[in-house]
């Protein structure tokens, strides 16, 4: 019996479609992809999207590639994995970048190319790559040696010199804290989770749920409650409207029905994005938390995810952060992130956009669902949801 389709309110005329993506395996950083430069592994997703879907590369009309901690000899790396991956030195290409929602503003930003008919076929993705990230020397060390640069007899060069101190010679590593705070996301998550009163426990056994839904189960989750932070991968997938899809004869996934972008305190919630957003996305879209089929939500920390659900299904958070008149409701977690998460799978911070929205994709076609969610949080306290819809006669191959 077939079931009966769920309406919903439309954000754009367009039917953008997701036709289809993919991924590098998500490695360990200083191991098989080490000696890569970001913009090579980001080609080994751009090479492998055409060959997947047969695409002539020369149809792309614009590239769209995320990245968070940039390799500075390829600060548009969009444009450098492109040109390395063959495609037309006349295909435009820029880089975007939002934290670990970087690739998911790669796709929205296609979107709004698409909706506005300024092209008919993007590419987006995104690419992480810890093994090799930049450091600098300090900014005294900066400083001395731009002002080195322009001195110009010996003996300016020598008074420059005797400025020099030992510790000028102390590197700048890239920072692992919130700029507006200088709180680490790994503190945040633990001060939510103690907000929520989110017990160890409840931690350790969503990390282990986690971890054998990817059916790769672990005797031990007491380090596997945050996400693999050093994780190195890239990711890839091809947009466009429907109606060329049908002119090109593909077999799109699904349809890219609505998106928006939410950001909180980055203090106190720096986050809780997917509790804000998820509400958001449905109330735009006229959807209720049942009409929900798959839910994909990155698992930044189990404490987190945790929260996350408890502040859905609180009334007074609702009411009193929300503005909403009642809770939310908790999601079905038979329906939540039933292949794994990022807590399981590894998260190269710009290319997890891409798995969410590939999972729900080819999660509704093998589960009979209509209608699937994306919602991440990401520093700075922003976040993203998606809405994802099946596409008729979609595979999941």
């Amino acid at each position: 019996m077939q079931k009966e389709s769920k309406s919903i309110k439309r954000g754009f005329e367009q039917n953008i479609v997701l036709v289809d993506g993919v991924r590098t395996p998500f490695l360990h950083s200083f191991s098989d992809y080490s000696k890569l430069m970001p913009h090579q592994l980001a080609r080994y997703a751009l090479v492998n999207l055409l060959n997947k879907t047969n695409i002539d590369k020369d149809l792309i009309d614009y590239i769209v590639y995320g990245t968070v901690i940039q390799e500075v000899k390829t600060s548009n790396i969009a444009r450098e994995a492109a040109l390395s991956a063959g495609f037309s030195d006349k295909t435009p290409a820029h880089t975007v970048t939002m934290a670990c929602i970087s690739s998911n503003v790669a796709i929205t930003t296609g979107i709004g190319l698409l909706a506005t008919n300024t092209y008919d076929v993007i590419v987006a993705g995104g690419v992480e790559f810890m093994s090799d990230v930049p450091i600098r020397h300090s900014r005294k060390m900066r400083s001395l040696l731009l002002k080195a640069n322009r001195a110009k007899t010996p003996a300016q060069k020598l008074a420059l010199i005797a400025t020099l101190r030992p510790n000028f010679f102390v590197p700048e590593l890239p920072a692992v804290a919130e700029f507006s705070s200088g709180e680490t996301m790994g503190h945040s998550a633990d001060r939510l989770a103690a907000a929520f009163k989110v017990s160890r426990k409840e931690q350790d056994e969503y990390a282990l749920r986690s971890h054998t839904l990817l059916r790769r189960p672990r005797k031990k989750v007491t380090s596997l409650i945050w996400c693999q932070l050093k994780t190195d991968g890239a990711s890839a997938c091809v947009l466009m409207k429907e109606e060329t899809a049908k002119k090109l004869g593909l077999k799109p996934k699904a349809y890219l029905r609505d998106f928006l972008y939410v950001s909180q305190d980055p203090v106190d919630q720096l986050l809780l994005s997917p509790a804000y957003g998820i509400p958001k996305l449905l109330k735009k879209t006229g959807l209720t938390l049942n009409d929900i089929d798959t839910w994909e939500i990155h698992e930044a920390f189990a404490g987190q995810i945790i929260a996350n659900l408890k502040a859905l299904d609180s009334d007074w958070f609702c009411k009193n952060y929300m503005g909403l008149s009642e809770k939310v409701g908790a999601p079905d977690m038979s329906k939540w992130n039933k292949w794994g998460g990022s807590l399981s799978i590894g998260h190269p911070f710009a290319a997890t956009g891409v798995r969410l929205c590939m999972h729900t994709a080819n999660r509704l076609v093998r589960e009979d669902g209509q209608l699937g969610v994306v919602a991440a949080c990401a520093a700075g306290g922003q976040g993203v949801a998606m809405l994802l819809e099946r596409y008729p006669g979609a595979t999941a191959e």
